[in-house]
């Protein structure tokens, strides 16, 4: 079995690239992408890259850390799209030809911390 983790590493750098074609070589035919926070699903690596090559704006991301098992990886980025710039982390699982088979994307997003536990926290 491929490593799953250079596959992903591979996935986010040719991302990063805009390379379609070595993106798409990172994926299974019938890969999956879920965006819980709007309930979308892509089903399938052409509309997958479609829709990585047709997300408006000039988007960059830069990984922050990789946690990785011999069957799933988990990354942390750091996204900018225009002068917004936002953290997320995803999902991955890989098929048995070491392709990546599912992807989960979580945008959290920012917010103020609440009242009361500046005694606590230092803010950065």
């Amino acid at each position: 079995m491929t490593d799953l983790r250079k596959t992903v590493e591979r996935f986010w750098t040719t991302a990063e690239a805009r390379d379609w074609d070595a993106f798409a070589d990172t994926l299974a035919e019938d890969v999956v992408y879920m965006l819980p926070q709007t309930r979308e699903r892509i089903r399938g690596r052409e509309r997958y890259v479609r829709f990585n090559r047709e997300y408006p704006g000039d988007w960059h991301v830069r990984v922050e850390r990789i946690v990785a098992e011999p069957d799933q990886v988990v990354t942390w980025l750091h996204v900018t799209v225009g002068a917004e710039e936002m953290d997320a982390v995803s999902f991955f699982t890989g098929d048995e030809d070491g392709r990546i088979a599912s992807v989960t994307d979580f945008w959290p997003e920012p917010y103020e911390a609440p009242a009361g536990r500046e005694h606590l926290a230092e803010r950065y």
